[in-house]
């Protein structure tokens, strides 16, 4: 295939696509920073109210963040076609989930912490899809909350782990991974 003919194909893949996943900004992200303080706060009765706070602001500016890193322009899977065609390097979901975790662990908070999700992994119809994930430190991340900009195309979304009914979640460490195009599973690697 040709250059120009994969990028014609990309490009008319791209506009099929512009109306899947959301678009960037217009979805209500819950309650805001007040909202998602309280959430966490409610995570436990150990979490420290300062920490709550200093998360939830952390969150939405890590987000907003890795939007710019990542030139976000666009809804996700148009985003996520461009880094597939060569267009862009990174923004992915699970890059998304990777940055977020990592930059919110790195922060040092004694009272939460924070994982990856991961959905649909072992499903062939469905995409699959990673997130971060925030609970009460030596609590159940099923009681937590997820953190996933990359649904609203930078702009974060969270809810409870358990109310966000559009996705299965399970924990990134208990999902298997397969070796693309071999179709065997292996242990889950770091990245």
């Amino acid at each position: 295939m040709t250059t120009r003919r994969a990028i014609i194909l990309g490009a008319g893949a791209m506009g099929l696509l512009a109306g899947c996943g959301g678009t960037r900004g217009t979805l209500a992200t819950q309650s805001g920073t007040a909202g998602l303080e309280a959430a966490m706060l409610a995570l436990g009765p150990n979490v420290v109210p300062a920490e709550a706070a200093r998360a939830a602001r952390m969150a939405y500016s890590v987000s907003a963040d890795l939007a710019r890193e990542y030139e976000i322009t666009d809804p996700p899977l148009v985003h996520n076609a461009k880094i597939n065609i060569g267009l862009k390097e990174r923004g992915l979901c699970y890059h998304w989930a990777r940055d977020i975790q990592t930059r919110m662990t790195h922060a040092r908070y004694a009272t939460l912490q924070f994982d990856r999700l991961v959905a649909n992994a072992e499903n062939p119809f469905l995409l699959e899809h990673s997130t971060a994930v925030v609970f009460a430190r030596g609590g159940n991340w099923r009681d937590g909350i997820v953190l996933d900009p990359w649904r609203t195309g930078g702009t974060l979304h969270w809810d409870h782990v358990l109310s966000d009914t559009k996705y299965n979640w399970k924990l990134r460490a208990d999902v298997p991974i397969r070796k693309r195009g071999a179709g065997v599973s292996l242990a889950r690697a770091e990245g």
